[in-house]
């Protein structure tokens, strides 16, 4: 029986079951689509990736002996559109079954599911092989609980797959070293400079400029410096291990105006993309920390664990769980557009500038500067978040549905109402100031609440709390910050409103 198996350009994963062997009967097919470039304004650098990937991941496929139809963004035959490419294909290749790896957006999956109804030949679903957890891992896990505290999932993922156990006890005696994680870095320990490709990708720019693509952000030609194989995503797995990790827990959430990753591992986009697994990621660094215990502190190692076996995996169930409507919510009622600023950077806030700047320029940024510097200015300013989602799904080379949208609309911008977080991560300009040096050379004085010269941050959380306070009334971990607005000064809080309602009224001004 004659197979056409199609991947998608985030099944990158080498070690699928599908390629054990070389199967004459076996056709794979991927494809550069503009129904894929073009669904959302994409940073360039995310497109320059994914077709960069795509076409490495190929090319090791054919070297090992597989049969592959590869289709090029600027193909002349190729059709750009999931159904039409499946269809050509099945037609071309006289193919008698269709198969594909299940995917990890819920529009694809349904595309897929239509599709594949509607052939008149066999079809079959796999497993992508790649996570840890099902997609209905997580909702069987918390059947019947009210709060879906993914501390809860965390803990029972290190006990079920036995990582940094010992026996039935967490190496290092308690489950969870965050409040070790919380550093400011001030220049006291060197950053190493980050592992560089310099690929020069001119060649593809003019691919994608002229199949039309309209992108955002920038990049440089002639050094870009994501990896895109799996060889050089094993080499930033491994320069992480060896040069990262040592001080990555201690800084994870830290922000430096001269330090764009700090210990960061820009593992992301790789995991993502599969090109590595998440399985694989976790112990290379737990066997790393075991093999330099003397260099590296359990916090550091717990730390980004449970980035990966705790949070990762936890997003993705959560979107399985509560998909397709999850899309929709917004429940805090924001219905404000994004300003102009987050497509050039042109604003006076330094933290904001910092952020954005990096996002346009890198393609990335990392979670405390997407969570609590750009999200924490778009859920104050209460910018729809449709608005917030788009601009995170295009911005982030590692931004894909599944993962983006639970991070955004829910963390990030509580528009799910408290599914994820129990309580919205906002904070005036202090929490800004003391996990980063952007305070010192902005426009605004962080402890300034109004006046010209006042850090718009600290005005817009308290009209936040005032204006949200009725949603906000039952949540306990919200009590202490409502009964310190109680306590304000009714005059204060005017002027405080009026100060936070020029900044939403006119955020470019800012």
């Amino acid at each position: 029986m004659k197979k056409l198996r199609l991947i998608l350009g985030d099944q990158l994963n080498s070690n699928h079951s599908w390629f054990n062997e070389v199967d004459e009967n076996v056709v794979y097919v991927l494809a550069e689509m503009l129904q894929e470039a073009t669904y959302t304004k994409h940073h360039i650098q995310k497109v320059v990736a994914f077709f960069l990937s795509m076409r490495n991941f190929s090319m090791t496929l054919k070297s090992k002996g597989h049969q592959v139809i590869y289709y090029q963004i600027t193909d002349e035959n190729n059709p750009q559109n999931l159904e039409k490419i499946i269809t050509v294909c099945l037609e071309k290749q006289q193919i008698e079954k269709f198969e594909y790896q299940l995917p990890d957006e819920y529009r694809l999956d349904l595309q897929l599911k239509t599709i594949a109804s509607n052939l008149k030949i066999p079809t079959e679903a796999f497993d992508s092989e790649h996570f840890y957890t099902t997609c209905d891992e997580l909702a069987t896990f918390y059947k019947g609980k009210k709060l879906l505290l993914m501390e809860n999932f965390y803990r029972n993922m290190r006990k079920k797959h036995h990582l940094l156990m010992n026996g039935s006890t967490p190496e290092g005696n308690q489950w969870n070293f965050d409040h070790d994680n919380r550093k400011k870095y001030k220049g006291e320990i060197p950053v190493p400079k980050e592992k560089n490709f310099n690929t020069n990708v001119t060649e593809i720019l003019l691919e994608i400029k002229h199949a039309g693509i309209q992108t955002i952000g920038n990049i440089k030609e002639e050094c870009f410096n994501w990896p895109t194989s799996r060889t050089e995503c094993l080499a930033v797995l491994e320069y992480f291990c060896t040069h990262l990790l040592p001080h990555f827990g201690d800084y994870e959430d830290a922000m430096h105006t001269e330090e764009k990753f700090l210990f960061h591992s820009r593992l992301s986009f790789a995991l993502n993309s599969k090109m590595l697994s998440p399985k694989e990621v976790i112990e290379t660094v737990i066997a790393c920390y075991h093999n330099n215990e003397a260099k590296i502190s359990i916090s550091q190692v717990e730390g980004f664990v449970r980035q990966i076996l705790g949070w990762r995996e936890y997003i993705r169930g959560i979107y399985w769980k509560e998909m397709p409507h999850y899309a929709q919510m917004n429940v805090l009622e924001n219905y404000n557009k994004l300003p102009d600023f987050f497509w050039n950077g042109n604003t006076k806030m330094n933290c904001v500038k910092h952020a954005i700047d990096q996002s346009l320029n890198q393609a990335y940024a990392h979670h405390i500067q997407r969570l609590m510097v750009i999200g924490n200015f778009t859920l104050l300013t209460q910018i729809h978040p449709n608005e917030v989602d788009a601009w995170y799904l295009g911005v982030y080379i590692d931004a894909i549905e599944w993962v983006e949208m639970p991070n955004t609309r829910g963390m990030s911008q509580y528009a799910d109402g408290g599914i994820i977080a129990t309580k919205p991560y906002i904070s005036s300009g202090s929490y800004i100031n003391k996990m980063s040096n952007y305070c010192l050379k902005c426009s605004y004085n962080v402890k300034e609440k109004i006046g010209d010269n006042a850090c718009p941050f600290n005005s817009l959380y308290w009209n936040f709390l005032d204006e949200k306070k009725d949603y906000f009334k039952g949540n306990q971990r919200m009590a202490m910050m409502l009964n310190l607005l109680k306590k304000m000064k009714p005059e204060d809080l005017y002027q405080i409103k009026i100060k936070a309602n020029e900044i939403i009224t006119n955020p470019d001004g800012y």
